[in-house]
């Protein structure tokens, strides 16, 4: 077995510094691979590592290491006393006091010089290493480029210019490490969900245990008004839990004994004892967050784009500066001084962070916005792929319909009536585990029908037929016509059925040995919903919604008759669905496959994107699917696509915004018209907005009818 270990980071200012890290982690001896989640802020070793040789790795960035096993909360230190932002404004001060120097005893005086110069080195004593390090490695990074233009300012002569630089690049990276902070926390904001010590009950007496020290089979105590530790059974009481944490969803769920609990759900009302049923690194909000963490750390296509240009994008903006700083004067008789200076203000123009954070940042915070409104997205290339869907195929049972069979009707003949029917069927189903069998309890126990008086015996199940039991000494039986003789069921019963059939419903018939004594329709019942998110969909511009089912022609088409759909095919197994589903996609291109997550699996697999409908605690609705409906809510579908939507054109604006600044600015290089701080200004700029329009996705809410 890998020897693993995983920590969270506090300090991880930027994607570069990610990979950074991740080649010194990797360069420890004792350790054999390692791999670093900058959208979460995680690190994963394999083999050993002590935290000093890990902090000393990343001692370049001032990153700290917390092991993943210490769960104390994490305090978020203020702004203002984050260490690399003190240094900031102690360099602003020196910055400050070397401009009222300039302006009083002259920007040439040694005492001026020396203020600037201090500026300098504080605010970027950690750029200036870190950018000659790279320049001996021939590593070019945004780093690089900052070092050769504040030492090139100091050579000419500028000091202010340098030590604006300096400041304004301070600035600019505090920034952007508080946005990618702000867009992790949906993932702390899940981690802190769940609590870290419950009460558990053991020998008759109540411990205050940590959670890791529980173990499966504990009992655990939970009073009203606090949260639930860990997934479990009820054993004990009866109360409601809100559930919103994980499926988003704000309505209560009323919870009694055998009823499931989850980790970090709240209990309302009622005292409950929980039997534990996974530990704690296997509870459903535990694989959420580990799903989510692995979603924001995949690369979009955007993203993957954005990486492999930055490659050539820094070399080559290298390039421009040096030929911008030499041809002029060589060749066209240029002033040295003036066209190094603008040389200078390209490499600060070319600085590229804006552009390597325009999507990362997106992507993690519409991945950790979809989960707490209760959608799972697995990574960024489904986040992309959902948004350009034009046909989306259904699954029937337990998608577009509640997957539970319901009794709709009840016909009397024979001489009983309405109650008798539903008493001896009741009677007899009650030894029965089948779905229908279920639906008809439950109806007995909707309309109080009490069965308990009856003398039931021999019991018998006739698989794919029915069943049959002595009832107070009479033998009847249940189950599908074909169980009966055609001589038992008159016209009129035929009658019934055949329109009972038409309707969509499954027919069950009870009777005795000579005659049938009534007949039960049973239907499984459409999402409340169902109507409206398809109707929201077309709204959307999905021009293809199909249900794909293993269901009778007649059934399916009844179910659909209240639907907006534009195509049905009925009578498929689960091999004609994977080529129903190709079909499609030759047809409409980009198509997403709904389905319980389990028999439609291989539905599933083939369409572009596979959309589970995940009952939470669902393993195999988490596990195979690209995205996860919490809480088996359809009404989150609209609102992935239009999350998906929206990130990506919030992606394209930012990338947009972050070159069109970038190809202003140096436009206005060559007359001379831009200044080196007003270089590192537009780059802070072109990174603000970027920064302020990504959080536009933290408005974007969920609607469901």
């Amino acid at each position: 077995m890998e020897n693993k270990h995983v920590y969270r980071l506090q300090g991880l200012s930027c994607a570069n510094c990610a990979a950074k890290f991740e080649k010194n982690v990797k360069s420890i001896a004792t350790v054999k691979d390692a791999e670093v989640n900058f959208g979460a802020a995680k690190l994963t070793v394999i083999g050993e590592a002590s935290i000093a040789e890990l902090e000393k790795a990343g001692a370049f960035d001032g990153i700290t290491v917390i092991p993943e096993t210490e769960r104390k909360e994490q305090k978020a230190e203020p702004f203002w006393k984050k260490k690399t932002n003190v240094i900031a404004m102690i360099s602003a001060l020196f910055l400050l006091a070397g401009y009222v120097a300039a302006y009083t005893i002259g920007e040439r005086h040694i005492a001026t010089i020396l203020l600037f110069t201090a500026s300098i080195i504080i605010g970027g004593y950690h750029l200036l290493k870190t950018g000659i390090n790279n320049l001996v490695r021939l590593q070019f990074d945004m780093n690089t480029l900052m070092t050769i233009a504040v030492i090139g300012a100091a050579c000419i002569g500028e000091w202010k210019e340098g030590a604006v630089v300096v400041f304004l690049f301070a600035v600019s990276e505090a920034l952007e490490r508080y946005s990618m902070d702000t867009a992790r926390r949906s993932i702390q904001r899940l981690m802190d969900i769940a609590p870290k010590k419950a009460i558990v009950l053991r020998d008759g007496k109540e411990y205050e245990v940590d959670v890791e020290d529980i173990v499966v089979g504990d009992t655990i105590i939970v009073k009203p008004g606090q949260k639930i530790a860990m997934d479990g059974i009820v054993l004990r009481g009866e109360s409601s839990v809100n559930e919103a944490a994980i499926t988003g969803e704000s309505m209560p769920v009323a919870k009694t004994i055998g009823d499931e609990v989850y980790a970090g759900t709240l209990n309302a009302e009622g005292a409950l004892e929980v039997r534990v049923t996974k530990r704690v690194e296997d509870t459903t909000i535990a694989k959420i967050i580990h799903l989510v963490e692995e979603a924001q750390a995949q690369r979009a296509p955007a993203q993957q784009f954005i990486d492999r240009f930055a490659r050539y994008y820094t070399p080559a903006i290298m390039l421009i500066a040096f030929l911008l700083a030499i041809v002029p004067p060589l060749w066209l008789g240029g002033e040295w001084l003036t066209w190094i200076y603008r040389g200078l203000t390209v490499l600060v123009v070319g600085c590229p962070c804006a552009l390597v954070i325009s999507t990362p940042v997106a992507i993690v915070t519409a991945i950790g916005q979809a989960t707490r409104q209760g959608v799972l997205i697995k990574g960024g290339a489904y986040l992309e792929e959902i948004g350009k869907l034009s046909a989306i195929a259904f699954d029937k049972t337990g998608t577009l319909t509640t997957g539970t069979p319901e009794v709709t009707d009840i016909y009397p003949f024979g001489g009983l009536d309405e109650k008798e029917v539903l008493k001896i069927a009741a009677a007899i189903e009650k030894q029965s585990e089948h779905p229908l069998a279920s639906a008809i309890l439950r109806k007995a126990e909707e309309l109080q029908i009490s069965f308990d008086s009856l003398q039931v015996s021999e019991f018998r199940a006739m698989t794919g037929k029915g069943a049959a039991a002595c009832v107070n000494g009479t033998m009847y039986y249940i189950g599908k016509p074909s169980l009966f003789s055609d001589a038992s069921i008159g016209e009129d019963v035929r009658a019934q059925i055949t329109r009972a059939q038409k309707q969509g419903h499954t027919v069950m018939l009870l009777g005795d040995e000579t005659k049938v004594l009534g007949m039960i329709a049973v239907s499984d019942q459409l999402r409340e919903n169902a109507a409206f998110v398809l109707e929201t969909l077309r709204n959307l511009g999905i021009t293809q919604t199909i249900m794909l089912t293993g269901d009778h022609e007649t059934t399916a088409r009844a179910i659909a008759s209240s639907l907006p759909l534009t195509d049905i095919r009925a009578e498929l197994l689960p091999e004609e669905k994977l080529t129903a589903i190709q079909m499609l996609q030759q047809q409409s291109g980009r198509i997403a496959m709904v389905g319980d997550g389990v028999n439609d699996a291989p539905a599933l697999a083939a369409a572009n994107i596979g959309i589970a409908m995940g009952d939470i605690g669902t393993d195999v609705a988490l596990e195979t699917a690209d995205v996860v409906l919490m809480g088996d809510d359809l009404g989150k579908l609209p609102y992935a696509i239009r999350l998906g939507r929206k990130t990506m054109r919030i992606i394209q604006q930012n990338i947009a915004i972050a070159f069109l600044l970038k190809v202003l600015a140096l436009v206005l290089i060559i007359p001379g018209w831009l200044t080196l701080w007003m270089a590192i200004f537009a780059d802070m700029g072109a990174t603000l907005l970027v920064l302020l329009n990504s959080m536009r996705l933290l408005r974007l809410g969920a609607v469901s009818k």
